[in-house]
C-alpha cells in the first residue's frame, strides 16, 4: 500500500477511481513543466505542438492497444456517460425509427430515459423484474432496428455481460464506462462504445468514443455543434477546448496497460481479483450475499449484502479505519460494493477477503 511519498490507503470507489501508481507519479513529476514544453499540461494551449502530441499519442496507443480497425475514429468528448445517453438517439435514431434498449441495471435504465426524449424505443428485454441480479435469457429485437444498445458492466448491480449480445444485424452500441481496457474486446462487432473515463481509464473529465465511420453519414444536418458527432470527428475532438490533462492522463493509463501485458493479461488478473472475493462470498454461508447471479457476476464492481444495515454500517465503519475505502454501495441500492478495476491491486483484494473472514468470525 506504500508510495515512494505517503501511504494510501486501499481504494474500492467506484468512480473516480484508483488510478495506476505508476501513471500518477508520472504526472506528479511532470505537473509542473511537461518535458520539452516549459510548462504544465493544464497550462498548455490545445493548439500547440505539445499538446497535440499527447493527443495523437493517445488516440494512437488505444487504437492499438484495444485492436480498433482503421475504420473507425476515436473522439475525445465531454459530458460523461450521462451525454451519450443523449448524443447516441440524437445522432442516429430517426423520427420514424426504434431502437433496441436491453436493461440490465440503472445506467441502461437511465440510457433509456434519455433516448425517450428523442424517439421510439423499444425494450428489447429487461431484468428489472428481478432486481437486476441477472442477464436476459430473451432478447426481442425490433426488424430494421436504428441500433441495439446495451451496458456491458453495471457499477451499481455489479452485473456483467461476459460477451456482447446479438444485435440482430444493427448497429450494437455500448456504455463500457466501467470495464473499458479490462479485457480484450472485438471493436468489429460494434457500431459505438462510449466510456467515461473515470472507472477505468483516467479521471473525471473526459468521455472516450469509439465510432464506426460509416455511422457518421447518418447523422443529421442541423445537431447542436457539441453535439454532432460528425462535426466532433471531423474536428479531431477539438472543435473547442478538450478536457486536456485529463486526455493526457488516459494516454499515460494506456501506456501502462501496454506495459503489465495488455488487455489479456488484464483480464486474467481481474478475474483473479473477482474471485478472491467471491470465494469468501460464497463460502460464508449466507453471511455475505452476492447480489448478481454467478454467470454474471461483475469483475469490476463486486456487490454483496448482509442480514442488516447496522451490521453493513458497523462493517463500512471498521474497514475505513482498516484502510479499506469506499465500500458503501451505491445510495440507490445501499449495501456493500468492492470496485476492483485495472489499477486496484491483487493485494487489497486478498487483504479485503481476510478482513471479511475475520468480521465474519467476530461477528
Amino acid at each position: 500500500m506504500a508510495s515512494p511519498e505517503t501511504t494510501r490507503v486501499y481504494n474500492f470507489s467506484a468512480g473516480p477511481a484508483v488510478l495506476p501508481e505508476p501513471v500518477l507519479l508520472e504526472a506528479q513529476r511532470d505537473l509542473f513543466s511537461y518535458p520539452g514544453a516549459g510548462m504544465s499540461v493544464l497550462e498548455m494551449s490545445h493548439r500547440g505542438k505539445h499538446y497535440d502530441a499527447i493527443h495523437q499519442a493517445a488516440k494512437d496507443n488505444l487504437k492499438k492497444l484495444m485492436g480498433v480497425p482503421d475504420n473507425y475514429r476515436i473522439l475525445f468528448l465531454q459530458g460523461g456517460a450521462s451525454l451519450q445517453f443523449s448524443m447516441v438517439p440524437m445522432n442516429f435514431l430517426p423520427a420514424d425509427g426504434t431502437a433496441d434498449y436491453i436493461v440490465t441495471g440503472s445506467w441502461s435504465k437511465k440510457a433509456v430515459k434519455e433516448a425517450k426524449r428523442v424517439g421510439k424505443v423499444n425494450i428489447a428485454a429487461t431484468c428489472e423484474e428481478t432486481n437486476f441480479d441477472r442477464l436476459p435469457t430473451a432478447i426481442s429485437l425490433t426488424p430494421g432496428a436504428a441500433y441495439v444498445h446495451f451496458t456491458s458492466n453495471e457499477t451499481i448491480h455489479g452485473v456483467e455481460w461476459p460477451t456482447e449480445p446479438d444485435s440482430g444485424g444493427a448497429p450494437l452500441v455500448c456504455d463500457m464506462s466501467s470495464d473499458i481496457l479490462s479485457r480484450p474486446v472485438d471493436v468489429s462487432k460494434y457500431g459505438l462504445i462510449y466510456a467515461g473515463a473515470q472507472k477505468n481509464m483516467g479521471p473525471a473529465g473526459v468521455t472516450v468514443v469509439i465510432i464506426r465511420e460509416d455511422l457518421l453519414e447518418k447523422v443529421p444536418e442541423g445537431l447542436h455543434s457539441m453535439l454532432d458527432y460528425k462535426l466532433q470527428a471531423e474536428n479531431d475532438s477539438l472543435y473547442n477546448t478538450p478536457p486536456c490533462f485529463a486526455i493526457y492522463i488516459v494516454g499515460l493509463v494506456v501506456k501502462y496497460v501496454q506495459a503489465e501485458g495488455g488487455l489479456q493479461a488484464m483480464f486474467e488478473r481481474n478475474r483473479r481479483k473477482a474471485s478472491v472475493l467471491y470465494k469468501v462470498i460464497d463460502e460464508s454461508g449466507g453471511f455475505y450475499r452476492g447480489h448478481a447471479q454467478p454467470d454474471c457476476r461483475s469483475l469490476m464492481n463486486v456487490t454483496f449484502r448482509m442480514a442488516t444495515e447496522d451490521l453493513e454500517k458497523q462493517f463500512i465503519t471498521e474497514a475505513a479505519a482498516a484502510g479499506f475505502a469506499g465500500l458503501k454501495g451505491h445510495r440507490s441500492v445501499g449495501g456493500l460494493r468492492a470496485s476492483i478495476y485495472n489499477a486496484f491491486p491483487a493485494k487489497g483484494c486478498d487483504d479485503l477477503a481476510q478482513f471479511m473472514v475475520d468480521f465474519q468470525r467476530k461477528s
